[in-house]
């Protein structure tokens, strides 16, 4: 038990430590060394539980894609009422505060840009453009989206803003802060939605 216990330890430290080089240097300048050093263990053990650069890359993509499940199912629990915009508008607000705080789902959202990193690690934005497009088509169905606007156009929009954002903001934070989604939510909902009755553009 002491064993599995400290070997879930070392795989959680390696993949935040390797989240945080894949972020800051990307996935083919980013060392093994160094996210071995940074996670607080040897080399030997970081190919232990991880034999290549690309199971690391995997194993940190795994990670992001559950914090991000782990982020919409608060949302959808926090969520009073039935209004599937408001949803999507404080699911954006909370994905921008842990792309500002949580390093492995920032990490996620790095990988599947970057064009060196192994293409079968796994898909975070895609799962979150996934999301969008679902929480849209309940706001369709809800007769909650005008009917000049469709749920696959404002899907689009919604997440091209939302990479669109993150990428800006490995160079200014700013742009992954609750004042750029408000003001982003403050122009998109008069022109998406029926009504903005109820609505918050600054989150619930």
């Amino acid at each position: 038990m002491v064993k599995q216990e400290r070997a879930v330890r070392t795989r959680r430290a390696l993949v935040t430590a390797a989240a945080d080089g894949f972020s800051r240097a990307g996935y083919g300048p980013a060392s093994l060394l160094d996210i071995s050093r940074h996670a607080g263990v040897t080399s030997g053990a970081l190919h232990f539980h991880f034999p290549t650069k690309a199971a690391l890359a995997s194993a940190v993509m795994t990670a992001a894609a559950q914090r991000l499940h782990e982020l919409v199912e608060l949302c959808e629990t926090r969520m009073r009422s039935g209004d599937a915009l408001q949803l999507l508008v404080d699911a954006g607000h909370e994905l921008t505060l842990q792309l500002r705080e949580d390093v492995v789902l920032r990490a996620g959202f790095d990988l599947e840009g970057d064009p060196g990193s192994p293409k079968d690690i796994g898909e975070v934005r895609r799962l979150w453009h996934v999301w969008i497009s679902a929480t849209l088509e309940k706001a369709d169905e809800a007769g909650e989206l005008r009917q000049e606007v469709s749920a696959d156009q404002v899907a689009s929009v919604v997440f091209a803003c939302t990479v669109g954002f993150q990428i800006l903001s490995r160079r200014d934070p700013t742009w992954v802060s609750r004042r750029v989604q408000t003001r982003f939510w403050s122009v998109m909902l008069p022109r998406i939605a029926v009504s903005r009755q109820g609505l918050s553009a600054a989150g619930s």
